[in-house]
Protein backbone atom coordinates (compact mmCIF):
# COMPACT_ATOMS: atom_id res chain seq x y z
CA UNK A 1 0.00 0.00 0.00
CA UNK A 2 1.35 3.45 -0.86
CA UNK A 3 1.64 5.71 2.19
CA UNK A 4 -0.36 8.89 1.70
CA UNK A 5 -2.21 11.39 3.81
CA UNK A 6 -5.22 11.21 1.52
CA UNK A 7 -7.74 8.42 1.95
CA UNK A 8 -10.97 7.54 0.16
CA UNK A 9 -14.16 7.22 2.20
CA UNK A 10 -15.60 3.69 2.40
CA UNK A 11 -18.92 4.93 1.06
CA UNK A 12 -17.38 6.81 -1.90
CA UNK A 13 -19.25 6.89 -5.23
CA UNK A 14 -18.22 7.87 -8.73
CA UNK A 15 -20.93 10.15 -10.09
CA UNK A 16 -21.86 11.26 -13.57
CA UNK A 17 -24.95 12.46 -15.41
CA UNK A 18 -27.76 10.05 -14.61
CA UNK A 19 -25.49 7.45 -13.03
CA UNK A 20 -23.53 6.69 -9.89
CA UNK A 21 -21.12 3.86 -9.21
CA UNK A 22 -20.10 2.54 -5.82
CA UNK A 23 -16.53 1.40 -5.26
CA UNK A 24 -15.21 -1.89 -3.86
CA UNK A 25 -13.11 -1.89 -0.69
CA UNK A 26 -9.69 -0.42 -1.51
CA UNK A 27 -6.46 -0.03 0.45
CA UNK A 28 -6.92 3.72 0.00
CA UNK A 29 -10.02 3.52 2.17
CA UNK A 30 -7.86 2.42 5.09
CA UNK A 31 -5.86 5.12 6.92
CA UNK A 32 -2.35 4.78 5.54
CA UNK A 33 -0.55 4.93 8.87
CA UNK A 34 -2.90 2.58 10.71
CA UNK A 35 -1.42 -0.60 12.12
CA UNK A 36 -2.96 -4.05 11.71
CA UNK A 37 -5.16 -3.65 14.79
CA UNK A 38 -6.70 -0.46 13.42
CA UNK A 39 -7.39 -1.64 9.89
CA UNK A 40 -10.98 -1.75 8.72
CA UNK A 41 -12.85 -4.63 10.29
CA UNK A 42 -14.38 -6.76 7.51
CA UNK A 43 -18.15 -6.59 7.23
CA UNK A 44 -20.05 -9.85 7.01
CA UNK A 45 -22.54 -10.38 4.19
CA UNK A 46 -25.59 -12.55 4.68
CA UNK A 47 -27.31 -14.45 1.88
CA UNK A 48 -30.08 -17.03 1.77
CA UNK A 49 -30.60 -19.20 -1.32
CA UNK A 50 -33.96 -21.00 -1.50
CA UNK A 51 -34.68 -24.06 -3.62
CA UNK A 52 -38.26 -25.39 -3.91
CA UNK A 53 -39.93 -28.74 -3.36
CA UNK A 54 -37.40 -30.37 -1.03
CA UNK A 55 -34.45 -32.63 -1.89
CA UNK A 56 -33.77 -36.37 -1.89
CA UNK A 57 -32.44 -36.52 1.65
CA UNK A 58 -30.56 -39.84 1.52
CA UNK A 59 -28.46 -38.38 -1.33
CA UNK A 60 -27.97 -35.13 0.59
CA UNK A 61 -27.21 -36.12 4.20
CA UNK A 62 -23.77 -37.46 5.17
CA UNK A 63 -23.78 -40.61 7.31
CA UNK A 64 -20.81 -39.40 9.36
CA UNK A 65 -20.88 -36.44 11.72
CA UNK A 66 -18.19 -33.99 12.75
CA UNK A 67 -15.20 -33.14 10.58
CA UNK A 68 -14.90 -36.60 8.98
CA UNK A 69 -18.15 -36.35 7.03
CA UNK A 70 -18.27 -37.63 3.47
CA UNK A 71 -19.39 -35.46 0.56
CA UNK A 72 -22.70 -36.86 -0.65
CA UNK A 73 -23.75 -37.22 -4.31
CA UNK A 74 -25.91 -34.07 -4.40
CA UNK A 75 -23.22 -31.97 -2.70
CA UNK A 76 -20.32 -33.35 -4.74
CA UNK A 77 -20.04 -30.15 -6.77
CA UNK A 78 -19.11 -28.25 -3.60
CA UNK A 79 -16.11 -30.45 -2.78
CA UNK A 80 -13.65 -27.60 -3.50
CA UNK A 81 -15.38 -25.61 -0.74
CA UNK A 82 -15.34 -28.32 1.93
CA UNK A 83 -13.26 -26.16 4.29
CA UNK A 84 -15.97 -23.48 4.27
CA UNK A 85 -18.94 -25.85 4.56
CA UNK A 86 -21.35 -26.58 7.42
CA UNK A 87 -24.04 -29.22 6.88
CA UNK A 88 -26.80 -29.11 9.50
CA UNK A 89 -29.28 -31.94 10.14
CA UNK A 90 -32.26 -32.25 12.47
CA UNK A 91 -33.73 -28.74 12.09
CA UNK A 92 -37.51 -28.41 11.76
CA UNK A 93 -40.32 -25.99 10.97
CA UNK A 94 -43.19 -27.03 13.22
CA UNK A 95 -45.17 -23.89 12.35
CA UNK A 96 -45.50 -25.08 8.75
CA UNK A 97 -47.67 -28.06 9.72
CA UNK A 98 -51.34 -28.22 8.80
CA UNK A 99 -53.71 -27.33 11.64
CA UNK A 100 -57.11 -28.97 12.18
CA UNK A 101 -59.69 -27.48 9.85
CA UNK A 102 -57.15 -25.96 7.46
CA UNK A 103 -57.23 -26.54 3.72
CA UNK A 104 -54.47 -28.44 1.98
CA UNK A 105 -51.49 -26.19 1.39
CA UNK A 106 -48.26 -27.71 2.69
CA UNK A 107 -46.15 -25.92 0.08
CA UNK A 108 -47.29 -22.34 0.80
CA UNK A 109 -47.29 -22.90 4.57
CA UNK A 110 -43.72 -24.22 4.42
CA UNK A 111 -42.52 -21.33 2.26
CA UNK A 112 -44.19 -18.70 4.46
CA UNK A 113 -42.66 -20.20 7.61
CA UNK A 114 -39.20 -20.73 6.13
CA UNK A 115 -37.56 -17.50 7.36
CA UNK A 116 -40.29 -16.40 9.76
CA UNK A 117 -41.03 -19.45 11.92
CA UNK A 118 -44.67 -18.31 11.87
CA UNK A 119 -47.81 -20.18 10.82
CA UNK A 120 -49.33 -18.13 8.01
CA UNK A 121 -52.94 -17.02 7.82
CA UNK A 122 -55.03 -19.12 5.44
CA UNK A 123 -56.21 -16.65 2.81
CA UNK A 124 -56.11 -16.14 -0.93
CA UNK A 125 -56.88 -12.43 -0.61
CA UNK A 126 -54.84 -9.30 0.02
CA UNK A 127 -54.80 -9.93 3.77
CA UNK A 128 -51.86 -12.36 3.69
CA UNK A 129 -50.04 -12.53 7.00
CA UNK A 130 -46.96 -14.43 8.19
CA UNK A 131 -44.16 -12.83 10.22
CA UNK A 132 -41.07 -10.66 10.07
CA UNK A 133 -38.46 -12.80 8.32
CA UNK A 134 -34.96 -13.49 9.56
CA UNK A 135 -33.28 -11.75 6.62
CA UNK A 136 -35.27 -8.57 7.25
CA UNK A 137 -34.37 -8.54 10.93
CA UNK A 138 -30.76 -8.49 9.76
CA UNK A 139 -31.51 -5.93 7.04
CA UNK A 140 -33.11 -3.46 9.43
CA UNK A 141 -29.84 -3.27 11.37
CA UNK A 142 -27.15 -3.89 8.73
CA UNK A 143 -29.02 -1.73 6.22
CA UNK A 144 -28.37 1.36 8.33
CA UNK A 145 -24.85 1.37 6.87
CA UNK A 146 -25.65 0.65 3.21
CA UNK A 147 -27.59 2.30 0.40
CA UNK A 148 -29.93 -0.69 0.06
CA UNK A 149 -31.07 -2.50 3.18
CA UNK A 150 -31.52 -5.76 1.27
CA UNK A 151 -31.80 -7.29 -2.16
CA UNK A 152 -34.50 -9.83 -3.09
CA UNK A 153 -33.75 -11.82 -6.24
CA UNK A 154 -35.53 -14.64 -8.04
CA UNK A 155 -35.83 -16.52 -11.30
CA UNK A 156 -39.56 -16.99 -11.79
CA UNK A 157 -42.22 -14.24 -11.89
CA UNK A 158 -42.71 -12.18 -8.76
CA UNK A 159 -46.46 -11.82 -8.13
CA UNK A 160 -47.38 -11.62 -4.43
CA UNK A 161 -51.11 -11.04 -4.91
CA UNK A 162 -53.90 -13.34 -6.03
CA UNK A 163 -54.48 -17.04 -5.43
CA UNK A 164 -51.69 -19.42 -6.44
CA UNK A 165 -52.05 -22.68 -4.49
CA UNK A 166 -55.34 -24.03 -3.10
CA UNK A 167 -56.76 -21.46 -0.65
CA UNK A 168 -53.47 -19.63 -0.26
CA UNK A 169 -52.19 -16.31 -1.56
CA UNK A 170 -49.33 -16.13 -4.05
CA UNK A 171 -47.43 -14.24 -1.34
CA UNK A 172 -46.94 -17.56 0.46
CA UNK A 173 -45.25 -19.34 -2.44
CA UNK A 174 -43.63 -16.66 -4.63
CA UNK A 175 -41.49 -15.00 -1.95
CA UNK A 176 -39.95 -15.98 1.36
CA UNK A 177 -38.93 -12.51 2.57
CA UNK A 178 -41.28 -10.43 4.77
CA UNK A 179 -40.43 -6.92 5.98
CA UNK A 180 -43.45 -7.02 8.31
CA UNK A 181 -46.06 -9.68 9.12
CA UNK A 182 -48.35 -8.29 6.42
CA UNK A 183 -45.69 -7.15 3.93
CA UNK A 184 -44.23 -9.77 1.58
CA UNK A 185 -41.29 -8.53 -0.50
CA UNK A 186 -41.43 -9.51 -4.20
CA UNK A 187 -38.42 -11.25 -5.70
CA UNK A 188 -37.00 -9.28 -8.65
CA UNK A 189 -36.26 -11.56 -11.61
CA UNK A 190 -35.26 -8.93 -14.20
CA UNK A 191 -31.48 -8.42 -14.37
CA UNK A 192 -31.88 -4.99 -15.96
CA UNK A 193 -34.10 -3.82 -13.09
CA UNK A 194 -31.59 -5.11 -10.55
CA UNK A 195 -28.70 -3.42 -12.35
CA UNK A 196 -30.57 -0.11 -12.47
CA UNK A 197 -31.43 -0.38 -8.80
CA UNK A 198 -27.79 -0.95 -7.92
CA UNK A 199 -26.07 1.47 -10.27
CA UNK A 200 -28.67 3.97 -11.47
CA UNK A 201 -28.44 7.49 -10.01
CA UNK A 202 -30.33 7.35 -6.71
CA UNK A 203 -30.81 11.15 -6.92
CA UNK A 204 -32.59 10.98 -10.28
CA UNK A 205 -36.26 10.09 -10.75
CA UNK A 206 -36.28 10.84 -14.48
CA UNK A 207 -37.28 7.47 -15.94
CA UNK A 208 -37.16 8.81 -19.51
CA UNK A 209 -33.50 9.74 -19.12
CA UNK A 210 -32.61 6.32 -17.78
CA UNK A 211 -34.62 4.53 -20.47
CA UNK A 212 -32.85 6.55 -23.16
CA UNK A 213 -29.51 5.39 -21.79
CA UNK A 214 -30.62 1.77 -21.84
CA UNK A 215 -31.92 2.01 -25.41
CA UNK A 216 -28.66 3.50 -26.61
CA UNK A 217 -26.88 0.49 -25.10
CA UNK A 218 -24.38 2.78 -23.47
CA UNK A 219 -22.41 1.51 -20.54
CA UNK A 220 -22.90 3.09 -17.15
CA UNK A 221 -19.11 3.42 -17.17
CA UNK A 222 -19.39 5.94 -20.01
CA UNK A 223 -21.19 8.29 -17.64
CA UNK A 224 -18.47 8.22 -15.00
CA UNK A 225 -15.48 7.89 -17.32
CA UNK A 226 -13.82 11.14 -16.22
CA UNK A 227 -14.22 10.21 -12.57
CA UNK A 228 -12.72 6.76 -13.23
CA UNK A 229 -9.65 8.24 -14.92
CA UNK A 230 -9.20 10.76 -12.12
CA UNK A 231 -9.50 8.01 -9.51
CA UNK A 232 -7.06 5.62 -11.21
CA UNK A 233 -4.42 8.34 -11.49
CA UNK A 234 -4.22 8.69 -7.71
CA UNK A 235 -4.27 5.00 -6.77
CA UNK A 236 -1.46 2.62 -6.00
CA UNK A 237 -0.87 -0.53 -8.12
CA UNK A 238 -2.92 -2.88 -5.90
CA UNK A 239 -5.94 -0.57 -5.85
CA UNK A 240 -5.72 0.04 -9.60
CA UNK A 241 -5.87 -3.72 -10.14
CA UNK A 242 -8.91 -4.06 -7.86
CA UNK A 243 -10.74 -1.21 -9.59
CA UNK A 244 -9.97 -2.53 -13.09
CA UNK A 245 -11.20 -6.02 -12.14
CA UNK A 246 -14.38 -4.50 -10.75
CA UNK A 247 -14.95 -2.41 -13.89
CA UNK A 248 -14.41 -5.51 -16.04
CA UNK A 249 -17.10 -7.29 -14.02
CA UNK A 250 -19.49 -4.37 -14.58
CA UNK A 251 -18.84 -4.44 -18.34
CA UNK A 252 -19.39 -8.20 -18.47
CA UNK A 253 -22.74 -8.01 -16.68
CA UNK A 254 -23.90 -5.15 -18.92
CA UNK A 255 -22.89 -7.08 -22.03
CA UNK A 256 -24.84 -10.14 -20.91
CA UNK A 257 -27.94 -8.10 -20.06
CA UNK A 258 -27.88 -6.45 -23.49
CA UNK A 259 -27.37 -9.82 -25.19
CA UNK A 260 -30.26 -11.30 -23.21
CA UNK A 261 -32.52 -8.42 -24.26
CA UNK A 262 -31.60 -8.97 -27.91
CA UNK A 263 -32.12 -12.73 -27.68
CA UNK A 264 -35.47 -12.33 -25.93
CA UNK A 265 -36.82 -9.97 -28.56
CA UNK A 266 -35.64 -12.24 -31.38
CA UNK A 267 -36.99 -15.50 -29.97
CA UNK A 268 -40.34 -14.18 -28.70
CA UNK A 269 -41.24 -11.22 -30.94
CA UNK A 270 -44.96 -11.42 -30.11
CA UNK A 271 -44.49 -11.53 -26.33
CA UNK A 272 -43.71 -8.51 -24.17
CA UNK A 273 -41.04 -10.09 -22.05
CA UNK A 274 -39.23 -8.03 -19.39
CA UNK A 275 -35.94 -6.77 -20.80
CA UNK A 276 -32.81 -8.56 -19.73
CA UNK A 277 -34.17 -12.02 -18.85
CA UNK A 278 -31.87 -14.55 -20.50
CA UNK A 279 -33.44 -17.36 -22.54
CA UNK A 280 -31.94 -20.17 -20.41
CA UNK A 281 -32.30 -20.93 -16.72
CA UNK A 282 -28.54 -21.41 -16.35
CA UNK A 283 -27.57 -18.03 -17.74
CA UNK A 284 -30.38 -16.32 -15.85
CA UNK A 285 -29.22 -17.74 -12.50
CA UNK A 286 -25.56 -16.96 -13.16
CA UNK A 287 -26.32 -13.40 -14.21
CA UNK A 288 -28.39 -12.77 -11.08
CA UNK A 289 -25.68 -14.29 -8.88
CA UNK A 290 -23.13 -12.01 -10.54
CA UNK A 291 -25.30 -8.99 -9.74
CA UNK A 292 -25.55 -10.18 -6.15
CA UNK A 293 -21.76 -10.41 -6.00
CA UNK A 294 -21.40 -6.86 -7.33
CA UNK A 295 -23.85 -5.61 -4.70
CA UNK A 296 -21.75 -7.23 -1.97
CA UNK A 297 -18.46 -6.08 -3.50
CA UNK A 298 -19.52 -2.43 -3.53
CA UNK A 299 -21.18 -2.71 -0.10
CA UNK A 300 -24.45 -1.45 -1.57
CA UNK A 301 -26.13 -4.10 0.56
CA UNK A 302 -25.05 -6.76 3.03
CA UNK A 303 -28.24 -8.85 2.98
CA UNK A 304 -29.78 -10.76 0.08
CA UNK A 305 -32.32 -13.48 -0.59
CA UNK A 306 -32.40 -15.56 -3.77
CA UNK A 307 -35.36 -17.74 -4.82
CA UNK A 308 -34.27 -20.34 -7.36
CA UNK A 309 -37.92 -21.30 -7.91
CA UNK A 310 -41.37 -20.67 -6.48
CA UNK A 311 -42.55 -23.19 -3.95
CA UNK A 312 -44.36 -25.94 -5.92
CA UNK A 313 -42.43 -24.78 -9.00
CA UNK A 314 -43.09 -26.72 -12.20
CA UNK A 315 -39.93 -25.42 -13.88
CA UNK A 316 -38.31 -27.74 -16.40
CA UNK A 317 -34.57 -27.86 -17.05
CA UNK A 318 -33.80 -28.65 -20.70
CA UNK A 319 -30.11 -27.88 -20.11
CA UNK A 320 -29.82 -31.16 -18.19
CA UNK A 321 -32.35 -33.12 -20.24
CA UNK A 322 -35.16 -32.63 -17.70
CA UNK A 323 -38.34 -31.85 -19.65
CA UNK A 324 -40.91 -32.73 -16.96
CA UNK A 325 -42.61 -30.24 -14.60
CA UNK A 326 -40.39 -30.40 -11.52
CA UNK A 327 -43.13 -30.41 -8.86
CA UNK A 328 -44.95 -33.35 -10.43
CA UNK A 329 -41.77 -35.43 -10.44
CA UNK A 330 -41.09 -34.72 -6.75
CA UNK A 331 -44.26 -36.71 -6.01
CA UNK A 332 -42.35 -39.80 -7.03
CA UNK A 333 -44.18 -42.29 -4.75
CA UNK A 334 -40.98 -44.27 -4.47
CA UNK A 335 -40.48 -44.68 -8.23
CA UNK A 336 -36.67 -45.09 -8.65
CA UNK A 337 -36.67 -43.40 -12.06
CA UNK A 338 -38.44 -40.32 -10.72
CA UNK A 339 -36.19 -40.23 -7.66
CA UNK A 340 -33.14 -40.16 -9.94
CA UNK A 341 -34.69 -37.29 -11.88
CA UNK A 342 -35.13 -35.35 -8.64
CA UNK A 343 -31.51 -36.04 -7.68
CA UNK A 344 -30.49 -34.67 -11.07
CA UNK A 345 -32.33 -31.40 -10.39
CA UNK A 346 -31.04 -31.19 -6.80
CA UNK A 347 -27.48 -31.61 -8.11
CA UNK A 348 -28.05 -29.04 -10.85
CA UNK A 349 -29.24 -26.48 -8.29
CA UNK A 350 -26.08 -27.06 -6.26
CA UNK A 351 -23.99 -26.53 -9.39
CA UNK A 352 -25.70 -23.17 -9.88
CA UNK A 353 -24.98 -22.29 -6.24
CA UNK A 354 -21.35 -23.20 -6.82
CA UNK A 355 -21.15 -20.41 -9.40
CA UNK A 356 -22.01 -17.88 -6.69
CA UNK A 357 -19.45 -19.36 -4.31
CA UNK A 358 -16.76 -19.23 -6.99
CA UNK A 359 -17.53 -15.57 -7.69
CA UNK A 360 -17.42 -14.71 -3.99
CA UNK A 361 -14.18 -16.62 -3.48
CA UNK A 362 -12.47 -14.91 -6.43
CA UNK A 363 -13.50 -11.40 -5.35
CA UNK A 364 -10.99 -9.73 -2.98
CA UNK A 365 -12.39 -8.09 0.13
CA UNK A 366 -10.02 -6.53 2.64
CA UNK A 367 -7.57 -9.16 3.86
CA UNK A 368 -9.54 -12.04 2.30
CA UNK A 369 -12.36 -12.69 -0.15
CA UNK A 370 -16.07 -12.00 -0.16
CA UNK A 371 -16.64 -15.67 0.64
CA UNK A 372 -14.36 -15.39 3.68
CA UNK A 373 -16.56 -12.54 4.88
CA UNK A 374 -19.95 -14.09 4.07
CA UNK A 375 -22.50 -16.45 5.58
CA UNK A 376 -24.48 -18.08 2.79
CA UNK A 377 -27.44 -20.28 3.76
CA UNK A 378 -28.80 -22.75 1.21
CA UNK A 379 -31.83 -24.96 1.67
CA UNK A 380 -35.46 -25.84 1.09
CA UNK A 381 -38.58 -25.53 3.29
CA UNK A 382 -39.36 -29.22 2.78
CA UNK A 383 -37.14 -32.21 3.32
CA UNK A 384 -39.31 -34.74 1.49
CA UNK A 385 -41.19 -33.21 -1.43
CA UNK A 386 -43.15 -36.42 -1.93
CA UNK A 387 -44.56 -36.48 1.63
CA UNK A 388 -44.34 -32.71 2.27
CA UNK A 389 -42.23 -33.17 5.40
CA UNK A 390 -41.00 -30.07 7.25
CA UNK A 391 -38.75 -31.90 9.71
CA UNK A 392 -35.03 -32.66 9.34
CA UNK A 393 -34.71 -29.96 6.69
CA UNK A 394 -31.77 -29.76 4.25
CA UNK A 395 -29.59 -26.92 5.55
CA UNK A 396 -26.20 -25.87 4.24
CA UNK A 397 -24.03 -22.95 5.37
CA UNK A 398 -21.12 -21.80 3.23
CA UNK A 399 -18.49 -19.13 3.85
CA UNK A 400 -16.09 -18.02 6.53
CA UNK A 401 -18.40 -15.61 8.32
CA UNK A 402 -15.45 -13.27 9.00
CA UNK A 403 -13.98 -15.88 11.33
CA UNK A 404 -17.23 -16.42 13.25
CA UNK A 405 -17.87 -19.95 11.96
CA UNK A 406 -16.14 -23.25 12.65
CA UNK A 407 -16.64 -24.92 9.29
CA UNK A 408 -15.82 -28.25 7.57
CA UNK A 409 -18.32 -30.14 9.75
CA UNK A 410 -21.62 -32.00 9.66
CA UNK A 411 -23.70 -31.27 12.75
CA UNK A 412 -26.80 -33.20 13.80
CA UNK A 413 -29.19 -31.57 16.25
CA UNK A 414 -31.84 -33.24 18.45
CA UNK A 415 -35.22 -33.97 16.89
CA UNK A 416 -37.65 -31.04 16.82
CA UNK A 417 -34.94 -28.38 17.08
CA UNK A 418 -36.53 -25.28 15.51
CA UNK A 419 -34.92 -23.93 12.36
CA UNK A 420 -35.38 -20.49 13.89
CA UNK A 421 -32.76 -21.35 16.51
CA UNK A 422 -30.27 -21.32 13.65
CA UNK A 423 -31.46 -17.88 12.60
CA UNK A 424 -30.92 -16.46 16.08
CA UNK A 425 -27.40 -17.88 16.03
CA UNK A 426 -26.58 -16.47 12.60
CA UNK A 427 -27.83 -13.03 13.63
CA UNK A 428 -25.32 -13.13 16.49
CA UNK A 429 -22.57 -13.95 13.97
CA UNK A 430 -23.38 -10.89 11.85
CA UNK A 431 -23.66 -8.58 14.84
CA UNK A 432 -27.44 -8.25 15.05
CA UNK A 433 -29.23 -8.72 18.36
CA UNK A 434 -32.62 -10.48 18.56
CA UNK A 435 -34.37 -12.16 21.47
CA UNK A 436 -36.70 -14.38 19.47
CA UNK A 437 -37.65 -15.28 15.90
CA UNK A 438 -40.96 -17.07 15.38
CA UNK A 439 -40.92 -20.32 17.36
CA UNK A 440 -37.25 -20.12 18.40
CA UNK A 441 -36.32 -21.55 21.81
CA UNK A 442 -32.53 -21.13 22.09
CA UNK A 443 -29.32 -20.57 20.18
CA UNK A 444 -27.29 -23.32 18.52
CA UNK A 445 -23.65 -24.15 19.16
CA UNK A 446 -22.01 -23.65 15.78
Amino acid sequence: MIITNKTIHRRAFLRGAGASLALPLLDSMIPALANAQNRLKPVTRLGIVYVPNGVIMDRWTPKSEGSDFEITPILEGLSPFRNQMLILSGLNHNEARQLPGEAAGDHPRACAAYLTGVHCKQTSGADARAGLSFDQIAAKELGKQTELSSLELGIESAEVVGQCIAAYSCAYSNTFSWSAPSTPLPMENRPRAVFERLFGDSNSTDSAERLARVRKNRSILDFVNQEINRLLTGLGPADRTKVNQYLDAIRDVERRIQLAEQQSSKELPALERPGGIPPTFTEHVKLMFDLQTLAYQTDLTRVSTFMVGHEMSSQSYPEIGFADPYHAVTHHQGDPAKIEKCVKVNTFHIEMFRHLLEKLRSTPDGDGSLLDHSIMLYGSPLSDGNLHLTKNLPVLIMGGGSGQLKTARHLRFPADTPMTNLFLTVLDKVGVSAEKIGDSTARLEL
